[in-house]
């Protein structure tokens, strides 16, 4: 039975006190139609989101006082942002040695804090601001292989790819993969995540569900790129949970993020924990991807390759600080990025530069389009029909996926990059010609 929307009763007294009738038709050209009622729903939701908002707010000052150093640190908004987004984001700055934060241009409401949001900590790291999908992040390569070569084949290409990465959830790889983390006893024992390693093995070069991907693209002298874009899967998911809990944090939306100081037992081992699952999500693209170039064939002509939900420890401004990115690239000047738009739309490698914008981004940029329509809110508005008509006029071959990664339910990533004009610079494009997803009925504990 399909559950009840939350936001309907007040959505539809909204209706009604702007005097309209609550069941009505809109009729929308190329869309489904839908009830006024579902007009008003998002401003339903924006007012529970307020009160979430206040009610945390509330809760930080009443249990932490922040050092006076701390207060108020600036904070560096790219692009415009819902109310929510911005709300959390500051509950996020309000606790704990805060030094700065930043809101990329693809920012959008996340657990505890925003996808997009970059904090920058004295001693200490956030547990919620890295998130549950730690290490998640982008790869990219590029072969020697023209598109033009294997135009004939793709579809006989992709559907390799999709038989042989494993796409889902709780999946295994059906290849067991050989790797030197899992003989690091050091690393497995400090982080205390020593009973999950041989799930871990079984899981390394699984993709997971969700926004998780394989691109194949081609640049613009016609060279094919393999691009990928998952993390830890449940070693990363499992560390987070566990230390999460151990910190007294909560998993939601609108809660305090929980942050810890860095010499502390708990931190230390978090910080092992946290690095650990960054090895091994590079480990698992790593994998995919040469499993991929195997199936293509060609040679790697180059790599660019970032974690998006991370924290690193970085010097700003002559001080010492650990900056927790979630859903940001690291983009210093002269590093690169795989920046992935919605299946679709074209990529780009970016490169960062040096700049008064760039030094108040903390040296962070986008990591994809950013949603403008939640999963289940984009089940309701968009057709399976509307995503297919977009990705064959874009000439897109797609496995898997469902209307939760439906393209309308993003933003344009060319929009959202001139946003961060002046911090970093675009050096290719990648127009992809086909993505593989799981399929729908998906849901992945695994992601973030």
């Amino acid at each position: 039975m399909r559950r009840a929307d939350p936001y309907q009763a007040r959505a539809r007294e909204l209706a009604r006190e702007a005097g309209f009738d609550p069941d009505a038709r809109v009729e929308r050209p190329g869309q489904r139609s839908m009830p006024v009622w579902c007009k008003f729903r998002d401003a339903a939701r924006q007012e529970k989101l307020a009160r979430e908002a206040a009610e945390t707010a509330a809760s930080i000052a009443a249990v932490t006082t922040q050092a006076p150093e701390f207060k108020n640190a600036p904070l560096k908004v790219f692009g415009e942002h819902d109310a929510a987004t911005i709300a959390q984001m500051k509950n996020c700055m309000a606790l704990g040695n805060v030094v700065g934060g930043v809101i990329c241009a693809d920012g959008h409401l996340g657990y505890a804090q925003p996808v997009g949001g970059v904090i920058a900590y004295e001693k200490q790291i956030s547990i919620s601001g890295v998130g549950f999908d730690i290490g998640c992040g982008n790869m990219a390569v590029r072969l020697d292989t023209s598109y033009a070569a294997i135009a004939d084949r793709v579809g006989p290409i992709i559907k390799d790819v999709a038989r042989t990465i494993s796409f889902g959830v709780g999946r295994s790889n059906e290849e067991r993969v050989e790797h030197a983390l899992f003989d690091d006893t050091d690393a497995w024992r400090e982080s205390d995540m020593e009973t999950y390693r041989q799930k871990a093995v079984s899981q390394l070069g699984t993709v997971g569900s969700g926004n998780h991907y394989v691109d194949l693209m081609r640049d613009e002298a016609g060279f094919v790129w393999i691009g990928v874009h998952f993390g830890s899967r449940g070693l990363g998911h499992t560390s987070a949970t566990r230390y999460l809990k151990a910190a007294g944090g909560k998993d939601g939306m609108n809660v305090p993020p929980a942050v810890i100081d860095e010499d502390t037992e708990l931190g230390r081992r978090y910080i092992a924990a946290m690095e650990l699952a960054g090895r091994y999500s590079y480990a698992g693209r790593e994998w995919v991807i040469e499993r991929v170039r195997k199936i293509i064939g060609g040679a790697v002509t180059d790599s660019v390759h970032n974690h998006h939900n991370y924290a690193w420890r970085e010097t700003h401004n002559g001080r010492d600080l650990w900056v927790v990115r979630k859903g940001a690239t690291p983009a210093f000047p002269g590093q690169r990025g795989f920046v992935g738009g919605s299946m679709g739309d074209d990529a780009v490698i970016v490169e960062g530069v040096d700049s008064e914008a760039a030094r108040a981004s903390l040296y962070s940029t986008v990591h994809g389009a950013g949603r403008l329509f939640g999963r289940k809110e984009a089940k309701r508005r968009f057709s399976r029909a509307e995503m297919d008509r977009w990705l064959q006029q874009r000439g897109v071959t797609l496995i898997g996926a469902d209307l939760d990664e439906s393209p309308m339910a993003y933003r344009r990533l060319p929009e959202v990059l001139a946003q961060h004009t002046g911090t970093i610079r675009v050096l290719h494009t990648l127009k992809p010609f086909a993505v593989v997803m799981a399929g729908e009925n998906e849901f992945d504990p695994f992601k973030d």
